[in-house]
């Protein structure tokens, strides 16, 4: 009842967050205070995602819109009285570990944001532990904050909802809902962690493998110089498709359908290609035999405004020679508005930059 309370009372494609304190500035700037158009805050200038103004609630909606309406749509629930409004259904984990004393015994609890889902707790931990310390989601520490600012980077919403965007025209509007069906038929995905040679489709391949051997009768094995046949038969023949590198049997790894699960990947290595950044409760798009994070994706097939922050859908903009592009109206001055094709009388306006 919480989350539905929660949802009902936001207020659709407002800025949220107002006067969150910024991580960047820390001290210089008194909170976030949004722009009327850009994703930045008008008193320090830095992004959204340097404030982190978002919630939980805000997260799992934006992800249950993501996710609707595409083959992951078994990760998202429906809003009791939301009007068909769906919601993520993030696989919180938490951890009770007795602790050894000579007193009354007592627990240590640790709770993760995010886990993937559908694993026992043992294969779950082993992944977490994989990862970098300060890129595990426990809740409230720097890791958790990472991954919140990394959904606002990575999975922007106004890459996928027209009412986070700025003045879209009707046309602007359709081009954008046919561009997000396209990627959710075509490109959206959400790996799936697993050991080795168990991912997906794997499983009953290996299953029929296994009948198909029984059937036959195979010939007496070699003798082999470096170790007896059963453990040369251990040895892993999986290779991660990000470093190349050996993955372990008993070590979990991600499996990305769209890639097919002939390949597969260490848990820091499943990544956007354009960024670097680990993708984000394990969302990804999968373009020309790539991993990319949504933003890079979207990017890669429209230009983004160095203004706004969002897709352009109008065939009208502004491009400069360094490849940066523009909504026309947002080619202009950070401290007076002006069009920069205009001298403008801001000494700063080259400091400033118009974005």
């Amino acid at each position: 009842m919480d989350v539905i309370s929660g949802l009902q009372k936001m207020s659709v494609g407002q800025p949220a967050g107002r006067g969150a304190v910024c991580l960047t500035c820390k001290g210089i700037c008194s909170g976030f205070q949004p722009h009327s158009w850009r994703k930045a805050c008008v008193q320090c200038h830095c992004t959204q995602e340097d404030h982190a103004p978002s919630s939980d609630v805000e997260d799992d909606r934006k992800m249950g819109r993501l996710l609707a309406d595409s083959k992951y749509a078994h990760l998202t629930a429906k809003v009791k009285g939301g009007d068909g409004l769906r919601v993520y259904k993030r696989n919180r984990m938490i951890i009770t570990n007795p602790v050894v004393s000579r007193k009354d015994p007592t627990f240590n609890t640790i709770t993760y944001d995010w886990a993937p889902p559908g694993l026992t707790q043992k294969l779950a931990v082993q992944y977490m532990e994989l990862l970098p310390e300060e890129r595990q989601p426990v809740a409230g520490t720097e890791g958790a904050l990472y991954r919140r600012r990394q959904l606002m980077r990575q999975l922007p919403a106004y890459d996928e909802d027209p009412s986070h965007c700025h003045s879209l025209s009707e046309v602007e509007v359709k081009a954008m809902a046919q561009f997000v069906k396209s990627y959710k038929e075509e490109a959206l995905g959400v790996g799936e962690v697993a050991l080795p040679g168990e991912g997906g489709a794997a499983k009953e391949n290996s299953g029929k493998q296994k009948n198909e051997k029984g059937s036959q009768e195979l010939p007496n094995p070699e003798p082999t110089t470096n170790g007896t046949l059963e453990e040369n038969s251990k040895k892993s023949q999986y290779h991660c498709s990000g470093c190349g590198e050996l993955a372990a049997l008993d070590s979990p790894v991600v499996y990305a359908e769209r890639a097919g699960y002939d390949k597969l990947w260490h848990p820091t290595c499943f990544v956007c290609a354009e960024c670097g950044e680990a993708l984000v409760d394990l969302v990804y798009f999968w373009r020309k035999d790539t991993l990319l994070c949504g933003r890079h994706y979207c990017q890669s097939l429209r230009p983004r405004c160095a203004g706004c922050d969002e897709i352009i859908f109008s065939e009208i903009f502004h491009q400069e020679t360094n490849g940066q592009f523009w909504h026309k109206e947002h080619f202009c001055c950070w401290q007076c508005g002006q069009g920069l094709n205009v001298q403008c009388g801001c000494s700063s306006r080259r400091q400033s930059k118009p974005v």
